[in-house]
């Protein structure tokens, strides 16, 4: 039997950078989600909870880098 002497990495130069791409569109969708406390116990804020960028945007922008992920894991070297 032939020994598979195949020592190439799973991965190329072009899918870490797109791994690492989608781990910041991650990371900023998380980061647009939080905040929206207040110093004060007695006080809540409503509209600042409940903006559109922190139930809408942020978990668009999250879904997009985890597909993103998805797509460097994915990928194939170009031959």
């Amino acid at each position: 039997m032939a020994a598979n002497n195949d020592n190439e990495m799973p991965f190329t130069r072009t899918n870490y950078r797109l791994l690492i791409i989608g781990l910041v569109v991650v990371v900023a969708g998380f980061i647009l989600m939080s905040g929206g406390g207040s110093g004060d116990p007695k006080v809540f804020d409503a509209e600042e909870i409940f903006s559109v960028r922190r139930i809408t945007v942020a978990p668009i922008v999250a879904l997009i880098g985890y597909l993103f992920i998805a797509y460097a894991i994915l990928k194939r070297p170009s031959a």
